[in-house]
C-alpha cells in the first residue's frame, strides 16, 4: 500500500473536531474504506472530493451514525465514540444532508423539517411553535413556499431546500452536506452559500461533499481527496488549484473527452406546438417546436424550473400535453401513452434517479432489465423468462458501461452514485431505442464517471441513435451538443449551434422575461 500524502501541517489537537484512525468499512465484495486516517478541522468547511466509489458516502454515513465501522475509530472531541444510529449521532451535534432526498412527498413540508425531531408541549405537538419555525427556516433559504404545502407539489431543488431547513432545525455542531447543490440553481446555490457562512460564524463546522470544483474553491477552507477508498492527500484551499486536485482524485487513470460530432442522417423526431397547462394556471411547456435528427445530440440549459424535465416527460408520455404534435420517422405518436413510446423506441433517464431511476430493494441485474422485461425482450416464451439470455445481456451491458461492480446479484444500493446512474443509463439502452432523453445525466456525479457518461452519449450518436440531454452546467452543453436549446418559462428562447454560441448568449436566453 501506497503511503498516504500529507501536505498540511500537522494541527494542534484542538483544531481537530472529528478524526478518524485506521477506519474501515467492507461490505459483501468491496472494500469501501481502507484503513483511512481524516481530519475534520474545527468551524471549518471541509471540503471532501473524489470519483463515485472513491469512499466518501461511506465514511459520512459512518460519522452520521447510518453504518458501523468494519474497524478501526472514530475520534469526537479528542475522545472516541461509538456511532450506532443518526439519533446517536445528533446528540452529539452531528446532522447529516443526504445525496439523495430523504423525505416524504405525502406529507407537507412542516411535518418533513420536524420528522422525528418535534416539539412537544404537554404532551402534544406544539404546531404554532413548529409553524413559526419552519417559516423562518424557509425564509432564510429564501424559498418562498408556505410550511403547510405538501412537499410532493415541489419540484426537486426545492425539497432539497426544504432537506437543508430540516438539518438547519437541529442543535448542530458537525453539519454534513452531501452533494447539497446537485439540484439547486445558480440563485438558490448562492443562498446557500450565504447560510453556511452564517453557520462558520456561529461556530457550525461544515463537511461539504462536491463534484462542481468551482464549488469547492469558492467556499472550502481544508480539502480531503479520497481515491479508492483510501485517503490520498489534504491540503489548504487556498494552497490548492483544480489541476491538482483532479490528478489526485484519478492517479494513473486520467480521463478526458474529445468531442467527435457524429454524421447526421434524416429527421427522426419532429415536435410542433407542445403544449401543457399548469393546473394553477400558466404553462408547464409553451408552444414547444423543434427536430432531432439521426446521430445528432441536442443540449437543453435553463434554469430550475424553466421546463427541461417537463419537455422530456411530454415526449415519453409521463405527463400529459393539452396541444402540440409530436411525430417519431414520420409517424404521429402524439396520443399514444408511456408504454407505447418506450416500444416505438423513445426512452428516458430521469433526473430524480432514486425516486423514479432505480427499485431500491431489486438487484442490478433486475434494475437493468426493468425496462426490457416489459417489453418481452427476455421473455422465452409467453410469461416465462430467459434467465440465460437476461444474464448475458446484463454483463454484456456492464463492460460496455464500465459499472463498477463485483455481482449483479447484488442489491443496487451497493453501488455508489455514478454506478447507480450507469445501470439507469443501461436499462434505457436495453430497450434497444432510436432517441434517448437524458435529464441531468451527470447530476451527483464525480469527474470520472461524467467523462464515461460524455462518451457513452458521442458513443450513441456515432451508432445512429439521436439523443437529447438536459444539464445545468454551461460548459458541459457547450463541450458535448452539436445544438443547443435554451428555455425558460416553459419556451425555448434560444436554438443555437454549437460552433456559434457564447457563454453570455446561453445566460441571457435562460433569462425569465416579464
Amino acid at each position: 500500500m501506497a503511503p498516504q500524502e500529507l501536505v498540511a501541517p500537522q494541527p494542534a489537537e484542538s483544531e481537530v473536531i472529528i478524526e478518524t484512525r485506521g477506519l474501515s468499512r467492507v461490505y459483501p465484495g468491496v472494500n469501501a474504506l481502507d484503513n483511512v486516517n481524516y481530519r475534520v478541522y474545527r468551524n471549518k468547511v471541509n471540503v471532501l472530493i473524489g470519483e463515485n466509489g472513491a469512499g466518501k458516502s461511506t465514511m459520512m454515513k459512518m460519522l452520521a451514525g447510518v453504518e458501523t465501522p468494519s474497524s478501526g475509530q472514530i475520534i469526537l472531541d479528542g475522545e472516541a465514540v461509538s456511532l450506532h444510529s443518526t439519533h446517536q449521532a445528533e446528540k452529539l451535534g452531528i446532522s447529516i444532508i443526504f445525496q439523495e432526498l430523504n423525505l416524504f412527498p405525502n406529507m407537507n413540508v412542516m411535518d418533513n423539517i420536524f420528522m422525528a425531531n418535534e416539539f412537544f408541549q404537554k404532551g402534544r405537538i406544539n404546531e404554532k411553535y413548529q409553524y413559526a419555525l419552519a417559516k423562518s427556516l424557509l425564509e432564510r433559504l429564501e424559498l418562498d413556499v408556505d410550511p403547510y404545502t405538501p412537499l410532493g407539489e415541489l419540484g426537486i431543488g426545492h425539497q432539497q431546500l426544504v432537506e437543508i431547513a430540516r438539518a438547519l432545525s437541529k442543535d448542530t455542531r458537525v453539519l454534513i452536506m452531501d452533494e447539497p447543490t446537485s439540484a439547486l440553481s445558480q440563485s438558490e446555490v448562492k443562498v446557500l452559500f450565504k447560510v453556511i457562512a452564517q453557520l462558520k460564524r456561529r461556530g457550525v463546522t461544515i463537511i461539504y461533499i462536491s463534484h462542481r470544483l468551482e464549488e469547492l474553491m469558492e467556499i472550502g477552507d481544508n480539502i480531503t481527496i479520497f481515491r479508492d477508498g483510501r485517503f490520498i492527500s489534504e491540503r489548504h484551499v487556498s494552497d490548492a488549484s483544480v489541476p491538482w486536485i483532479i490528478e489526485q482524485m484519478v492517479g494513473d487513470k486520467k480521463k478526458h473527452f474529445d468531442y467527435q460530432p457524429a454524421p447526421k442522417g434524416n429527421a427522426v423526431l419532429d415536435v410542433k406546438g407542445l403544449t401543457a397547462l399548469h393546473p394553477s394556471g400558466g404553462y408547464k411547456l409553451n408552444d414547444v417546436t423543434f427536430t432531432l435528427s439521426k446521430g445528432e445530440v441536442i443540449g437543453i440549459y435553463g434554469l430550475l424550473g424553466a421546463g427541461r424535465t417537463e419537455l422530456f416527460k411530454g415526449l415519453v408520455g409521463l405527463m400529459p400535453c393539452q396541444r402540440g404534435e409530436v411525430h417519431l420517422n414520420g409517424e404521429s405518436i402524439g396520443k399514444s401513452r408511456f408504454q407505447q413510446r418506450l416500444k416505438k423506441g423513445l426512452a428516458l433517464v430521469p433526473e430524480d434517479r432514486q425516486g423514479e431511476g432505480v427499485v431500491q430493494m431489486m438487484s442490478i441485474q433486475a434494475n437493468m432489465t426493468l425496462s426490457d422485461f416489459s417489453l418481452q425482450g427476455f421473455r422465452r416464451a409467453w410469461r416465462w423468462l430467459n434467465p440465460q439470455k437476461e444474464e448475458t445481456c446484463v454483463k454484456t451491458m456492464i463492460q460496455q458501461l464500465a459499472i463498477k461492480v463485483s455481482d449483479a446479484n447484488l442489491p443496487i444500493t451497493s453501488l455508489s452514485g455514478g454506478n447507480q446512474q450507469k445501470v439507469v443509463l443501461g436499462k434505457a439502452l436495453m430497450t434497444q431505442p432510436q432517441v434517448v432523453f437524458l435529464d441531468e445525466p451527470t447530476r451527483g456525479i464525480d469527474v470520472g464517471a461524467k467523462t464515461d457518461v460524455y462518451h457513452l452519449i458521442g458513443k450513441m450518436a456515432q451508432q445512429g441513435l439521436a439523443v437529447m440531454f438536459s444539464s445545468s452546467e454551461l460548459d458541459e452543453v457547450m463541450a458535448l451538443a452539436d445544438r443547443i436549446l435554451v428555455m425558460a418559462d416553459g419556451r425555448i428562447t434560444a436554438d443555437l449551434p454549437r460552433h456559434a454560441v457564447t457563454r453570455e448568449q446561453l445566460i441571457a436566453a435562460s433569462t425569465p422575461q416579464d
